[in-house]
């Protein structure tokens, strides 16, 4: 049976918003994320405006580096609260129009719609529809993707943004995705597309026209499925993710360092999203993992399991901050930081965390 996949992704989404609520400004470069001079220049932009990208910002880029760029640009901080509310009414939208459906961010998710058109044409006319009905409701545009598996839909949602929609049918994969840079691959990051690069490899089409015996040699089993992708098959399903195993953030520092109240800072401020993310997401956690890249690249890991499930912010910071307090005796300095929580106990809407009563 013929599948046919939705892939719509919020254009823009959390500077979209700030604009939404602050017409004036519009057509000014928006850029959400850490404050570039109270928080010392420290952190990464988590979304910008088109304006903005057009000077070079980009999502992930440190703040710092974004400020040289435009200093004059509008910098916000993160309303993730907002945000979130915001995103429930728009996947509550798209929740009606699929057979199947899958949220994988904030701001993007898959709608399987083949039990609910015959084909691309009438695709092509529910797409319009949801965007009419977003831009409607919430006053903010989207881009769809809409193509026989999750990988070109996902692809096809990036080509024409923002305001897009583009439609790939079964018989136009492959014409589709061969022109594409390999990087537009999910999963492709840096590193896969240098050592491709190093091969002579830089479109999807010659990486499908490998030998993926060459690919899986070089890459085990992420070239076997490196390889299916570029021929454009993908067979997941679009479900619903229930078990999640961990939650966790982590950052690159700008400058590699060993300063006790910079490392100190920022394992509270990754601490504080991680705690963000287990109470947004209604999870208790009982194993809390520090992980610490020294200059050199070696990584290391340190956790500790509690007697009992918490969800305690105060807990997780005391926690991280008595793990971390061994790589301060270190000579080599620290390049990037992470915290994670597992051992995951989901909670219901009516049930009470232990950190109601901290």
């Amino acid at each position: 049976m013929m599948r046919i996949i939705l892939h719509v992704d919020m254009d823009s989404f959390f500077s979209s918003i700030e604009v939404r609520e602050n017409p004036e400004y519009a057509g000014k470069p928006v850029i959400v994320g850490a404050d570039p001079k109270g928080g010392k220049g420290r952190g990464v932009v988590s979304t910008c405006s088109y304006e903005a990208r057009r000077h070079g910002v980009r999502s992930g880029m440190p703040i710092s580096k974004a400020y040289r760029l435009i200093p004059h640009a509008v910098f916000l901080p993160v309303n993730y609260e907002f945000y979130r509310r915001v995103s429930q009414n728009i996947m509550a939208i798209l929740q009606k129009y699929a057979y199947k459906f899958q949220q994988v961010s904030i701001d993007e998710a898959y709608l399987d719609v083949t039990g609910k058109v015959k084909d691309y044409k009438e695709a092509e006319k529910l797409a319009k529809k949801i965007k009419a009905e977003i831009k409607r409701k919430e006053k903010l545009t989207c881009s769809i993707g809409i193509g026989p598996n999750k990988l070109v839909a996902k692809i096809a949602s990036d080509v024409n943004k923002p305001n897009g929609l583009t439609i790939v049918k079964p018989e136009e994969v492959s014409q589709f995705l061969s022109p594409l840079p390999v990087r537009c691959i999910p999963g492709v990051g840096p590193k896969t597309e240098a050592i491709l690069k190093d091969k002579g490899i830089k479109t999807i089409g010659q990486l499908a026209e490998m030998d993926g015996q060459l690919l899986i040699s070089e890459f085990g089993r992420w070239g076997y499925e490196l390889h299916r992708l570029a021929l454009g098959i993908d067979e997941r399903e679009v479900r619903e993710r229930k078990d999640q195993k961990s939650i966790g953030r982590e950052t690159t520092f700008e400058h590699d360092t060993l300063e006790p109240s910079e490392i100190y800072n920022t394992l509270d401020e990754l601490t504080k999203k991680v705690s963000e993310d287990i109470q947004r997401k209604r999870y208790l956690y009982r194993t809390i993992t520090l992980k610490v890249r020294l200059e050199d690249f070696t990584t290391y890991t340190r956790s500790r399991t509690l007697e009992h499930h918490t969800s305690n912010l105060t807990t997780l910071s005391s926690i991280v901050r008595d793990l971390s307090r061994e790589f301060l005796d270190k000579e080599k300095k620290i390049r990037l930081l992470g915290v994670r929580v597992s051992g995951l106990l989901k909670i219901g809407e009516n049930q009470t965390s232990l950190a109601d009563f901290s």
